[in-house]
């Protein structure tokens, strides 16, 4: 059985692939690990406060280990830093990484290069999964989410702060993918079957930045 750290953006994908991954013997799960915009204190592009980043590692009862990107990270930081990542990952005996990635295939590649001779074998337990069953699946599978970024050149600024339910599926717009993999949204999760307890969230301001509309969620207690 192989050590393996999840790949977590906080969002419905990542743990998705994470139950996937929580029930398959060749795996075991010992970590999670994520990107962290220092100046914001935010998930990068999903702009999940660290607080709820935290909480979502409590609920699952596996260690967070963070990466820590500058507000403008050039392609050379990050590569830096996640080749850091990789390091510390060998040295705890991390043989596998998981991600949540659907069917873009460069981004796959990416990774693929990313971990290539590292001894750490990329695992992708959704990939080439049709988008519109998978949406369902995370549904009817107790995924609990909601919209904090929209892309507005590809959906209508309102579904920022949105539940990922079957009544946001029937509004998406033809060409919108339901799992938002080409950019359409992003998510956070707040509901998980691995999570020990529902994070309790409230939706706060909404604001557009570089081009994206945020709604900011906030942990109520």
């Amino acid at each position: 059985m192989k050590n393996l750290w999840m790949s977590w953006s906080s969002g419905k994908d990542s743990a998705y692939a994470l139950l996937k991954l929580l029930k398959n013997s060749d795996y075991r799960v010992t970590g999670i690990f994520t990107s962290v915009n220092v100046e914001y204190d935010r998930v990068a592009m999903h702009s999940t406060r660290a607080d709820l980043l935290r909480r979502q590692a409590d609920a699952l009862g596996l260690p967070l280990k963070v990466v820590a990107l500058p507000a403008r990270c050039t392609n050379e930081i990050y590569e830096e830093k996640m080749g850091e990542l990789i390091i510390q990952a060998k040295r705890e005996g991390v043989s596998a990484m998981g991600f949540g990635d659907l069917f873009l295939g460069d981004i796959r590649s990416y990774r693929e290069r990313q971990l290539a001779g590292s001894g750490i074998e990329p695992v992708f337990p959704l990939w080439g999964m049709p988008t519109s069953l998978l949406a369902e699946k995370m549904i009817d599978g107790g995924i609990g989410a909601v919209l904090t970024c929209v892309d507005p050149s590809r959906l209508m600024p309102d579904f920022a702060g949105r539940y990922f339910d079957r009544a946001l599926l029937r509004d998406l717009p033809p060409g919108a993918d339901p799992c938002g993999e080409n950019g359409e949204f992003h998510t956070f999760v707040f509901s998980c079957p691995a999570f020990k307890k529902v994070i309790d969230i409230g939706v706060g301001e909404k604001v557009e930045r570089e081009g994206f509309i945020f709604a900011d969620v906030i942990a109520k207690q």
